[in-house]
């Protein structure tokens, strides 16, 4: 019985050992990556957008019908790209 619980104690001490260890790996790279997942998310975005936003578009096609899906998303990129206003004449979310 107390053998038990010793193994118990020491594999919750290793458990959380091993949860430590790992923050203490991923922490620096925490916000390099999280930048690099927004940057890869504006290219998206603007790579969704383009057609609307006067660039031409190759797979226009193909991302129209994901607009709808992002549009919600659509604020928050056009203010993180240094757009006060919404470029879409035909969309206005500001």
């Amino acid at each position: 019985m107390k053998k038990n619980k010793s193994l118990r104690n020491w594999r919750d001490h290793f458990k959380s050992f091993c949860i430590g260890l790992d923050e203490f790996y991923h922490a620096p790279y925490r916000r390099t990556l999280t930048r690099a997942y927004r940057d890869e998310q504006d290219f998206f975005m603007l790579l969704i957008f383009a057609e609307s936003l006067g660039i031409t578009n190759p797979v226009t096609f193909y991302t129209l019908e994901l607009q709808p899906l992002l549009l919600e998303s659509f604020h928050e990129w056009h203010l993180r790209m240094g757009m006060e206003q919404s470029p879409l004449d035909n969309f206005g979310c500001c």
